[in-house]
């Protein structure tokens, strides 16, 4: 059976308790009152039921923890204190020592359970007290050897040993009624990573660049003195004379430099919004069955 620390069980068990803590309250022994410990931890099992008090045996034995089952104990809320019924300080050397990194498995609590059922108890048969002493049969002081358990793993159940794990009506006469109430908790998870990066991407671009182009213009034109003879020195006649003319044009140089074009800032926002949700609850409600009597409800 899975057993649960209270705590991790039920964090607001306190609720439960009036505000109480049950953790650090003193453990003693019934009708002596020597102190045996503290209550360091409460167990329940899948249900929410009491099952065993963690009790630290500093008074006893320094160091040592041991389960203590609900039915051997009894809670006194007007002095805080936490009474074992029939702890012997023998018992609780043979305990097996309890370790919370430790399985608490259904051997361990054999255990646990077999050290409470010992020692087994001498049985005396009732007396009827209308009979002579002389008529009485000799009282039988044999000792009696636990029964052997019927059960195994596979099919015990806490309600096979109410001396163990049973509530002591006598001493828990408060009835509580309980309610379940909707506890709001918040779990951060992630739902997404949005990866911002750069990459490059290429492109054609244009530009018109003016340029400047020479040509040669050969022009022919008649003088205005033309017609009219020359001497000849003037004129003179020379073959292969050239005249050169240098020509010219401009072509375009295109060279590429980098600009800063934008910035991109990254940042989160948090988005503000308010979800509903809903779930059956459960709420004790008092039945009296009071007959014909009469009842005062405060």
């Amino acid at each position: 059976m899975v057993l649960y620390k209270l705590q991790d069980f039920e964090p607001n068990y306190r609720d439960t308790f009036e505000g109480r803590d049950i953790n650090g309250l003193g453990v003693y022994t019934q009708g002596t009152d020597e102190k045996v410990g503290t209550v360091s931890d409460v167990l329940v099992d899948e249900e929410g039921h009491f099952r065993y008090f963690v009790v630290d045996l500093g008074f006893w034995i320094f160091g040592k923890k041991v389960l203590l089952p609900i039915g051997r104990a009894r809670i006194d809320y007007n002095v805080d204190r936490v009474y074992t019924i029939g702890l012997t300080r023998e018992q609780a050397e043979d305990l097996p020592e309890f370790n919370e990194r430790e399985a608490l498995d259904y051997d361990y609590e054999e255990r646990v359970r077999g050290v409470y059922r010992q020692p087994a108890e001498y049985v005396q048969p009732p007396v009827d007290p209308l009979l002579p002493l002389e008529a009485t049969a000799p009282v039988d002081t044999t000792y009696q050897q636990p029964t052997t358990p019927t059960y195994n793993r596979d099919n015990y159940n806490y309600e096979h040993e109410p001396s163990l794990y049973g509530l002591n009506e006598q001493d828990h006469q408060t009835l509580r009624l309980y309610e379940e109430r909707l506890i709001a908790n918040k779990r951060r998870q992630k739902t997404g990573e949005v990866t911002i990066g750069k990459r490059v991407e290429t492109d054609t671009a244009r530009i018109a660049v003016p340029i400047e182009r020479e040509r040669v213009v050969i022009e022919r034109v008649t003088p205005a003195d033309a017609g009219t003879a020359v001497s000849g020195r003037e004129a003179d006649f020379r073959e292969g004379e050239v005249a050169r003319v240098e020509i010219h044009e401009e072509t375009p140089e295109i060279r590429k430099e980098a600009f800063l074009r934008e910035e991109v800032r990254v940042r989160k926002v948090v988005d503000q919004d308010t979800v509903e949700t809903q779930e059956t609850v459960r709420r004790e409600e008092l039945d009296i069955n009071s007959g014909n009597l009469p009842v005062e409800e405060r």
